[in-house]
């Protein structure tokens, strides 16, 4: 296989617009239109509500601030895992791939599609067990996709990502322009009585929500100029999810009072069922913005994880064959076939909470680990070439640590049950890596 000159071999044919299409269009799933309701049902107040969403997204801005420095210097298929191969070593980028492959990447594939499924149920009767059958249809459906070539998906997911995102500012200007709402809904926007334990807990799943903001860089090794499009795709499109994530809730904060927020899980169609120009509309309207934005979020998603499965190949950390490319379409093939497979067993097996929950403590401990790795490579190599440093290091990169250190040790003393069972199969991955390296098998 011909490599270039960062040893990738698929070809690099995603440009700029693509690369945010992708960042935005896998970020804006399903989260935004459930996750608040649990945020609401957490915190209790409308204050400390829009706090932790302001929070989540300065989080996720920080994160994405370092990790373009990374991307800069290695624009590899597989991101995070190639970042942690160079900045802590093989183990810690094994443990990563392990918890993709064992954890994150399918439970992020099953918890979307299973809001797609449940949004479809209102145009079509589906039973509990459908919603898991028309899920992983989808599932396969977009594997399909991704296998007969980048382009495609891309083409796809950047059409679906622009009506969705036009479509939720569409709903903030009609919530604050045309009536409805309340401005008393958001007093009395402080009591004091909201700890930061609550705050801490309501962020993992915001953060499921936000997160999609690192998953361009799994994709590293098939972008063109790389040194310049990944920091820009990742502080662009960052800052893009922000803007309309703090908007959108704003919006449902002034249709729907905090206390009923709560007990709404499907807060995007109560609000919208409030705004008088939409009327008896608004429920399939809705409706119709989420399954175009969970479809594009799946198809996205799909885009990246097999990239992660390929790149452990790759490096001789997984099954050789997983590293096959597609001679026709010049697509991973073997390890979107893997990422499928996945993908729809777990969606079968598993509800949404479960897998959304399993998500967010799977992926962060690595992001963590990944801004580690930056700052001791500013000190082992200073000299490697750097297309982009990051902006606001060290303090930058601190805040990011401190905060997401703060966010999964409160979930563990919270929750330490389905926590530590998290960490469990993550730390099962170590004697895994140690038995594959006695094997003594290579790519």
């Amino acid at each position: 296989m011909n490599r270039d000159q960062h040893g990738e071999v698929l070809p690099r044919s995603i440009g700029l617009v693509g690369a945010v299409a992708v960042l935005v269009g896998t970020t804006i799933g399903s989260g935004i239109f459930r996750v608040p309701a649990t945020v609401a049902a957490r915190v209790g107040e409308p204050g400390a509500f829009m706090m932790t969403w302001v929070i989540g997204g300065v989080l996720a801005l920080f994160g994405a601030l370092t990790l373009a420095e990374l991307a800069a210097m290695y624009p590899r298929s597989g991101g995070v895992f190639a970042f942690l191969e160079e900045g802590l070593g093989r183990m810690p980028a094994f443990l990563f791939g392990w918890s993709q492959l064992s954890l994150t990447r399918a439970a992020a594939l099953g918890g979307i599609s299973t809001i797609f499924a449940e949004y479809l149920g209102r145009f079509i009767t589906l039973t509990p067990q459908q919603v898991h059958y028309v899920a992983a249809a989808l599932i396969f459906f977009v594997g399909v996709l991704n296998y007969i070539g980048i382009k495609r998906a891309a083409a796809v997911i950047s059409i679906a990502t622009l009506a969705k995102y036009f479509a939720l500012v569409a709903l903030v200007f009609l919530a604050f322009a045309t009536g409805g709402g309340h401005a008393t809904n958001f007093s009395p926007l402080w009591t004091g009585a909201v700890g930061l334990s609550a705050v801490a807990s309501a962020l993992v799943p915001i953060m499921w929500a936000y997160d999609g903001w690192a998953d361009i860089t799994y994709m590293s090794g098939e972008v063109k100029d790389p040194g310049r499009t990944l920091p820009r795709a990742l502080i662009l499109g960052t800052l893009m999810i922000i803007l309309i994530y703090i908007s959108i809730n704003a919006a449902y904060l002034y249709m729907v009072p905090i206390q009923e927020m709560a007990g709404q899980p499907l807060i995007a169609a109560t609000a919208a069922g409030r705004i008088p120009l939409l009327g008896h509309i608004a429920a399939p309207a809705i409706a119709v913005v989420v399954l175009i934005s969970t479809f594009s979020s799946v198809i996205g998603s799909m885009m990246s994880s097999p990239r992660i499965f390929f790149a452990m190949a790759d490096r001789g950390l997984f099954f050789k064959g997983i590293a096959r490319v597609s001679p026709r379409f010049q697509s991973p093939s073997a390890a979107i076939f893997l990422a499928t497979t996945l993908g729809v067993v777990y969606v079968l097996v598993n509800d949404f909470q479960q897998l959304a929950d399993r998500f967010v403590l799977g992926i962060w401990p690595f992001y963590i680990l990944a801004v580690v790795g930056m700052i001791r490579l500013r000190k082992t190599q200073p000299d490697t070439p750097r297309p982009y440093r990051a902006l606001g290091y060290p303090v930058v990169p601190v805040i990011f640590l401190l905060a997401s250190t703060a966010m999964v040790v409160n979930a563990l003393l919270t929750d330490p049950v389905n926590t530590g069972l998290t960490f469990g199969i993550i730390l099962l991955g170590i004697p895994i890596y140690y038995a594959w390296g006695r094997k003594g098998v290579k790519a």
